[in-house]
């Protein structure tokens, strides 16, 4: 396919995170691969310096912060960058648009709420990226604080376009109401992106969410654009886009591979809780013996902050069937030969991966999009099982070492394979030439 010119500049803004920067950085190479003369990605100082100069396709804008580093924790960091891009974002925008390649359209993370504000006044088109699913954001669409009339007495919730969902299955921050004041502000404030975007884009594909897509179309802008895995794992149209681009770990890529070679087909089970969970160390044991209690091969991502969290007793037994390491290169882990599950906290990025690349998944969600992620996964797309938790707040060894063997050794786990086969295929065909999210990006582009 000829590509066509575009005599555009959009510019590219996630929040600061590595977990929205990726999917976004993503996206902005499938715009530059489709003729879009100018994409740059507005980030922080601080983030800029861990990215290659050159992406390639992409340009990096940095934002300065003199000596100040952000502040570690969510909240904080949160409006910490909201100020920051509010006093800087018109110097950008200035020093970017030179009269060849004008700044057109604005692509902001959906959770900073206030860029669409700054966009219009700037003159620009605004874009919400979102880098959760749609359900996700059709339950907070719902369930708007203002004007909501769903009962949270701990009932099943019944949504339009939406499977029946229990208290579990609920975003954590609906109910828990303290934790994180700033974060829930701006996840409900998400809606006000359904009011007031030109565009919304949803790191998700057409098939994975047909129900609810097909409900938010007749009446919002919606294109979903995904899944934003590297290229290479998908459709292969973009030359070397292997990896994201921005990794704030650095991967024990080789003594990862080198293992995973050893072992025979769909012999290891993969455990990543991502970038940002933490589990306490009660959890940290239970999860240690369970995995060997279940006897399977395992490579467990521990971060080092969280090793000392680590039983005795299960460090002592490591060497004959487990690969603890701090960080890996997670799409090269998930689509080696060796891997048989995906043990995961079912982050919305990781679950993309595991069903792009066709892993099937036992699921321990912690809090935010994860516990919706894991019924999906469970119930809708049936990829995967979800262990159970018990009234403390724990889940136990045997249930780890139990919901692992169903998936990796019982009949159950042939048709979560098969499953997961299946969405690896229309993941890879969504974002193929002709594709829903191909055509749904050109379709953008048509209209600039």
């Amino acid at each position: 396919m000829e590509e066509k010119s575009n005599k555009s500049h959009i510019l590219v803004l996630p929040i600061p995170v590595q977990g929205h920067i990726n999917p976004m950085v993503q996206f902005s190479k499938r715009l530059a691969s489709k003729g879009v003369n100018k994409v740059t990605l507005v980030t922080i100082y601080s983030i800029s310096k861990n990215m290659p100069k050159e992406s390639g396709l992409i340009n990096i804008e940095s934002i300065p912060h003199d000596d100040e580093s952000p502040p570690q924790n969510i909240d904080p960091m949160l409006e910490w960058f909201h100020l920051l891009v509010s006093k800087n974002l018109t110097k950008i925008v200035e020093k970017l648009s030179d009269s060849e390649y004008p700044v057109k359209v604005l692509v902001f993370d959906s959770m900073a709420t206030w860029a669409i504000d700054l966009a219009h006044q700037l003159g620009l088109k605004g874009a919400a990226f979102f880098t959760q699913s749609c359900s996700l954001s059709a339950i907070y669409y719902h369930m708007d604080l203002e004007t909501t009339k769903v009962s949270l007495d701990g009932s099943d919730v019944s949504l339009p376009s939406l499977p029946l969902l229990a208290k579990e299955d609920l975003p954590s921050l609906i109910y828990d109401t303290d934790l994180y004041p700033t974060l829930r502000g701006l996840i409900f404030s998400q809606n006000i992106n359904f009011k007031k975007a030109d565009w919304l884009f949803f790191n998700t594909f057409n098939a994975l969410e047909k129900e609810v897509v097909d409900w938010i179309r007749p009446r919002y802008p919606i294109k979903t654009i995904g899944p934003t895995i590297p290229s290479m794992y998908l459709d292969k149209r973009l030359k070397d886009d292997k990896e994201y681009g921005l990794s704030l770990f650095k991967p024990n890529s080789e003594t990862c591979m080198k293992w995973l070679d050893s072992k025979e087909i769909d012999s290891v089970v993969y455990v990543s809780f991502g970038s940002l969970a933490s589990l306490d160390e009660q959890q940290m044991e239970e999860l240690a013996l369970g995995l060997i209690m279940s006897k399977c091969y395992f490579l467990w991502v521990v971060r080092a902050t969280e090793e000392n969290k680590l039983p005795e007793e299960f460090m002592s037994k490591l060497s004959e069937k487990g690969l603890m390491v701090n960080w890996c290169p997670q799409l090269d882990v998930l689509a080696h030969r060796a891997i048989g599950c995906f043990f995961t906290h079912s982050g919305w990025n990781s679950t993309l991966e595991a069903l792009s690349l066709g892993v099937p998944m036992v699921t321990m969600p912690q809090w935010s999009d994860q516990p919706t992620n894991a019924k999906f996964i469970s119930d809708v797309w049936q990829t995967g099982v979800r262990v159970k938790v018990r009234e403390n707040g724990v889940v136990n060894r045997d249930e780890i070492a139990s919901s692992i063997r169903e998936v990796m050794e019982e009949e159950k786990g042939i048709m979560l394979k098969e499953n997961a086969m299946k969405w690896k295929k229309l993941a890879k065909e969504a974002v193929d030439e002709g594709g829903s999210s191909d055509k749904n990006i050109e379709e953008f582009l048509s209209n600039l």
